[in-house]
């Protein structure tokens, strides 16, 4: 077997079977069974008191939402004078400059709601202490505030009738203190032992082989790049993100980051399972979740390990595939599974540059995202799937002439119109945000030119997988676009808080709706939602709803760009 394909499938392989013993851990943290991290206890206690939380407190889940939304509050503000004036503050032995307010406001907002979009180079952009005070801050707290929504909606999905949903605060600090910090810690450690740097020095200059002089950026990479991947972050610290050599340094690391990257998501299925003693519905859910992974890997290793056929015309060899954008030491197969992995997560961190793989590659990463459901990010990502399954009981109901239930709760119209205004919600503020660009690059050439750098079906795409990746909180993008522009970081900024929010405040809505409702025992007639049937059901309604809402935009954007050739 090819060596790379070896590589690609251990990777996987790994992932998969690391994910369940780790989904059982989590479901423990979040049922406050022991764990063998109840030493950290005491540390949790502080925190609660310092806070003035009381941890035994139960949230309904209004109380829970209004709890999530203004913590983030408070950190934009907090983001947003640390952005701008952080020339004026200590650890910035490079002297960078403050942002300006509109870069400052997209790069805040987009951290905040765990997107990371980077209209910013990482290490020019930013100082070492805005990296570590505001980014890095961030990283955890934006990865924990999903991971905590989450677990509130498997609280109310487990019980047979409850008002409360948990405390939002205590599923905050253990998300971090018991999942998120002991597994960064253990990446990070892999990355300093294979050179990725650790300080807080300036940039160092460095002759070359060639005789020439170098400038060599650094400071605290390994403290952030884990948390940067483990919590679908995946912002980089350095702007050519982790194809860049201190970020990612050999294979090795890429294997573990791109492994850091999906691990939690998948895992979280599991964890579904089992806080719910409902395991074959987390096995039902996590294999649609799979089977639609693997076959986006299949497809971007196809494309970028057989090359382009206009280099082909030419005669010349690519034994190594479309090398375009990507790095000798990663190779065409990593860097077609990195970018599969990343776009089904909202993690949009990159090993080689998206914008140079082959059309129906691009076309794929932006499905994923438009999809965007398919383990998603951490918390969020079974949020989003969480939709769709209700839609699916609903139309399914419909079928067998039967009132919808899902787990003992009959769905009603409240229920309907939220996830209905969820699930169209998405392809809206990305194909407005397309709409209204194609508009203005269309009708305002010169206004265009500053920022569209490819014409035609490429410069579509450019478009449409900056608002792709803006409302599914991902963070890549095809970077022929130079997006550091008062109309894209305000667009973008716009897109990102409402697919953040919106989402967020009608799923915990609809768990919480239907937790309060009298638990109907299962009978001979009641819609099993474990099963393979339901399973492919409901892959067939986000394929319905999800995917056809983009295929002709799509058309018009990778499938056109591919047929020209």
């Amino acid at each position: 077997m090819n060596t790379e394909i070896l590589g690609v499938v251990a990777q996987v392989v790994l992932m998969v079977v690391l994910s369940y013993p780790l989904g059982r851990y989590i479901a423990k943290v979040y049922r406050g069974d022991k764990t063998c991290l109840d030493f950290l206890s005491p540390v949790e206690r502080f925190i609660y008191k310092i806070c003035g939380i009381n941890p035994a407190e139960e949230m309904n889940w209004k109380t829970f939402l209004k709890a999530l939304l203004t913590v983030n509050v408070f950190w934009f503000f907090w983001g947003m004078f640390l952005l701008v004036f952080q020339g004026y503050l200590p650890l910035n032995p490079d002297k960078n400059p403050g942002q300006t307010p509109d870069l400052a406001f997209n790069t805040c907002i987009s951290f905040m709601v765990n997107c990371n979009l980077q209209h910013y180079s990482g290490e020019s952009g930013l100082s070492y202490f805005t990296q570590l005070f505001v980014i890095m801050l961030f990283q955890f707290i934006t990865a924990a505030t999903g991971m905590a929504a989450m677990a509130g909606m498997m609280k109310a999905m487990a019980s047979r009738s409850t008002k409360t949903i948990g405390n939002f605060w205590v599923y905050l600090v253990k998300s971090n203190t018991r999942i998120l910090l002991p597994l960064s810690l253990i990446v990070g450690m892999i990355l300093i032992l294979n050179g990725t740097p650790m300080g807080f020095d300036g940039k160092q200059t460095i002759s070359t082989l060639e005789g020439s002089e170098q400038v060599i950026s650094q400071g605290p990479t390994a403290a952030i790049v884990p948390i940067k991947q483990l919590g679908t972050n995946g912002g980089g610290y350095f702007g050519v993100n982790s194809s860049h050599p201190l970020e990612n340094p050999n294979y090795l690391t890429n294997m573990v980051e791109c492994w850091s990257i999906l691990i939690i998501p998948m895992a979280l299925i599991f964890a579904l399972g089992f806080y719910m003693k409902r395991k074959k519905l987390g096995y039902s859910i996590y294999g649609v979740m799979l089977f639609a992974y693997l076959v986006g890997v299949i497809c971007n290793v196809y494309f970028e390990t057989n090359g382009n056929p206009n280099i082909d015309k030419m005669g010349i060899n690519q034994d190594l595939g479309a090398m375009e954008g990507k790095e000798v030491r990663l190779g065409s197969a990593g860097t077609a599974l990195w970018s599969v992995t990343t776009t089904v997560t909202s993690n949009g961190s990159v090993n080689g540059m998206h914008d140079s793989t082959m059309p129906l590659s691009g076309m794929i990463e932006m499905l994923n995202m438009q999809i965007n459901c398919w383990f998603g990010g951490i918390g969020v990502g079974f949020m989003n799937y969480y939709i769709f399954i209700i839609i699916a009981v609903f139309i399914s109901g419909l079928m067998v002439g039967r009132t919808p239930e899902f787990l003992g709760k009959k769905v009603e119209a409240k229920e309907m119109k939220i996830a209905i205004i969820i699930a169209l919600l998405h392809p809206f503020v990305i194909l407005v945000g397309t709409a209204v660009s194609s508009y203005l690059a269309a009708t305002q050439p010169e206004l265009a030119a500053a920022w569209l750098k490819n014409p035609s079906f490429h410069g579509l795409s450019e478009m449409l997988y900056e608002y792709t990746s803006a409302s599914a909180n991902n963070g890549s993008g095809f970077e022929g676009l130079g997006d550091n522009t008062y109309f894209w970081n305000f667009t973008t900024g716009i897109a990102l808080i409402l697919s953040r929010y919106l989402p967020i405040v009608g799923q915990v809505a609809i768990a919480g709706l239907l937790a309060q409702k009298q638990f109907i025992p299962e009978s001979a007639g009641t819609l099993k939602t474990d099963t393979l049937t339901f399973g492919v059901m409901t892959f067939a309604v986000i394929f319905i709803v999800a995917a056809l809402a983009f295929f002709p935009v799509q058309i018009l954007g990778p499938i056109a760009e591919y047929l020209s050739f």
